[in-house]
């Protein structure tokens, strides 16, 4: 199904839709403040293995993160976070980044690493904001399957073209970016840089 949420202000009816999807088990497509994401409910294990699937990735090898509404959200799922790591957050949030943090007992195992760490998502995006108030905890986020064609992975209908027959939902949110989330893994003493995408980095260690 190709199913078109106004970015602004998302229909209630339509997000009820896509909850009541994922709580089925319903694997999705949709927009974030990024590029378009396929995500999953973090405590559906068969939806994640069919993440896995389409992404032809070993579930043990798979990098996750989280999409949380607010910072609130976050410290469910986390461990304590110190006072700096906590103003880096409430700077960044909600914002083009993934913070890798130390992860507490609710993350279902198979979506901690080895590491027993998790990244965590609040992505300045009314869809996906209204998607896990109304669910009521987090969804399993991953990137989509990268191609060359932009189009490929900005474009909903294109989106949806590739992908009908393998997920349950592709939202339609308007057009997406090119660029995926910052990465910073906060679990040492100072704050690293993992992978640069949309998140001003320099920006954010000088606000």
């Amino acid at each position: 199904m190709l199913l078109r949420i106004h970015p602004d202000d998302p229909q209630p009816r339509n997000i009820k839709t896509v909850v009541e999807c994922l709580q089925k088990g319903g694997v999705i497509i949709y927009p974030t403040d990024t590029i378009y994401g396929i995500g999953c409910d973090i405590f559906n294990q068969e939806a994640i293995k069919r993440i896995c699937r389409i992404k032809d990735i070993d579930i043990k090898k798979a990098q996750f993160s989280f999409v949380c509404y607010d910072l609130s959200h976050i410290s469910d799922y986390t461990k304590s976070i110190d006072t700096p790591v906590f103003r880096l957050l409430k700077k960044a949030l909600p914002g083009p980044y993934t913070f890798i943090l130390e992860a507490n007992k609710q993350v279902p195992k198979g979506l901690k690493t080895k590491k027993d760490t998790v990244g965590i998502r609040v992505p300045a995006n009314n869809i996906c904001s209204a998607i896990v108030r109304e669910l009521g905890h987090p969804i399993m986020s991953a990137s989509l399957p990268m191609d060359t064609d932009v189009e490929y992975y900005t474009d909903p209908e294109e989106i949806y073209e590739h992908f009908e027959k393998l997920v349950d939902i592709v939202i339609d949110g308007g057009p997406g970016e090119i660029q995926p989330s910052t990465v910073i893994d906060c679990t040492d003493a100072e704050p690293q840089l993992i992978r640069e995408g949309a998140g001003d980095w320099e920006n954010l260690l000088h606000k």
